[in-house]
């Protein structure tokens, strides 16, 4: 009889390595805004020790202990031994998705991030995705949508027939005359929320004279499904995308990302889930090496930034949110910020590491309470700089920053690919 991935996986390898120090407790996103012991990183370690050895029955309330982590890998940053504690709740929540069974808003959800066709299906009849505990805005049209399961709004549905992704406005391969070409691995975010981050990211490729490949074949990243224990999902899309990554990537030098989490989830947390399939799990980490989070790609492999200091500066001040899957799981925080002070000015807010508070699906419907309670210091820590633009390379950061910044901020959320696009119009 084969192994189970349970049994495959030994949390005990992990949790027996963990020496208490409690490093990890003050920088903890749940810890924070829920301090108790048994929802800090340490905590969660010991019951997964004492789940796999039989210990601890994976019951609703330990559901609702492993379900309370926002994965920010805050973590995993200050960790004297690395222990990857996000990659082990991550695994124990396929066991709970397994026993508990998965919402049927997350099911319903997680099939249209499967088969694209229906999610530009239901672009065009006017759902959209939106965050706040799915409760959904007037204007579902409004360039801060927000995320969260689809709800489709009637009495737009006649005007938005004529609506059109970011993947479906444009041919797939776009000739900039360079004798250099990328493909853009655009994310679901930014194909159907914030088109204008795509439509940036072109400009400033036929800027810099570099052919550019849309890859509209590709799916979702799958990190939602991957978040919440969905992994029938995560299969699916991974092995898709790996596979389609592979037909293409001998003619490009490179696969951009505008988008933090989708960069993590092709990049690190392949590897991470095929931990138990040897053969998907080497072929994810032989393509990792051309994927690229956009800033990463354009500021080492480009001559962007001295392009961009030939243009003129604006007035404008912007703050930069460091997004937990750019700057604690890839390193990258520089990039962004030496691009765009080229023309504008950084003022930087009192801990632009800290987690904006998103979490995911599950934070973002039955836990809500705790990512409003984690938003609100963000949020403060934005409006104490004056900035007049918050900047992340994150869609989900955007979502969970407009909503926590309130309808009455002054301060604009932008990609650093669009600031970067604006000022090469000048």
């Amino acid at each position: 009889m084969s192994k189970t991935r349970e049994e495959i996986f030994n949390y005990i390898d992990i949790t027996d390595d963990c020496i208490k120090c409690a490093k990890c407790v003050p920088v903890c996103t749940i810890y924070r805004v829920n301090p108790d012991e048994v929802t800090s990183p340490r905590g969660f370690l010991d019951l997964l020790g004492a789940y796999q050895r039989g210990n601890l029955d994976l019951d609703e309330n330990v559901k609702e202990i492993f379900e309370s982590c926002f994965l920010c890998t805050a973590c995993v940053e200050v960790c004297p031994k690395s222990l990857p504690t996000d990659m082990v709740i991550e695994q124990v929540r396929s066991d709970i998705a397994k026993k508990f069974g998965i919402a049927w808003y997350k099911r319903a959800f997680f099939l249209l991030l499967r088969h694209r066709w229906m999610n530009d299906l239901a672009f065009k009849l006017g759902w959209v995705f939106q965050t706040c505990g799915f409760k959904i805005k007037a204007d579902i049209d409004s360039m801060n949508s927000r995320f969260s399961f689809p709800m489709l709004k009637a009495d737009r549905l006649l005007p938005s027939l004529t609506k059109t992704s970011f993947l479906n406005s444009h041919p797939e391969n776009i000739n900039n005359g360079g004798k250099r070409k990328v493909a853009i691995f655009i994310g679901c975010l930014g194909n159907y929320n914030y088109k204008d981050v795509g439509e940036g990211l072109l400009e400033i490729l036929k800027h810099l004279e570099i052919d550019a490949f849309l890859a509209k074949s590709q799916k979702c990243c799958s990190a939602p499904a991957y978040f919440t224990g969905d992994f029938d999902t995560v299969d699916y899309n991974a092995k898709f995308n790996i596979e389609y990554f592979e037909s293409f990537s001998s003619d490009v030098e490179a696969i951009i990302v505008p988008e933090a989490t989708c960069s993590a989830m092709l990049k690190i947390d392949y590897e991470h889930y095929f931990h138990d399939q040897p053969e998907w799990k080497a072929r994810a980490i032989a393509i990792k090496d051309k994927i690229f989070m956009a800033t990463e790609w354009l500021q080492h492999h480009t001559h962007l930034e001295e392009l961009l200091a030939s243009k003129k500066k604006d007035t404008q001040i912007v703050t930069y949110h460091d997004p937990c899957h750019a700057k604690k799981m890839q390193g990258i925080h520089k990039e962004p910020r030496n691009l765009i002070s080229q023309n504008y000015n950084i003022v930087e807010m009192s801990d632009p590491n800290s987690c904006c508070g998103f979490g995911g699906v599950t934070m973002q419907s039955e836990k809500y309470h705790f990512a409003k309670a984690a938003g609100l210091p963000k949020a403060a820590m934005i409006k104490n700089t004056k900035a007049d633009i918050v900047s992340a390379e994150c869609s989900a950061c955007r979502m969970q920053i407009n909503n926590s910044m309130g309808n009455e901020a002054t301060t604009i959320f932008k990609n650093p690919i669009e600031l970067i696009a604006e000022a090469l119009r000048k």
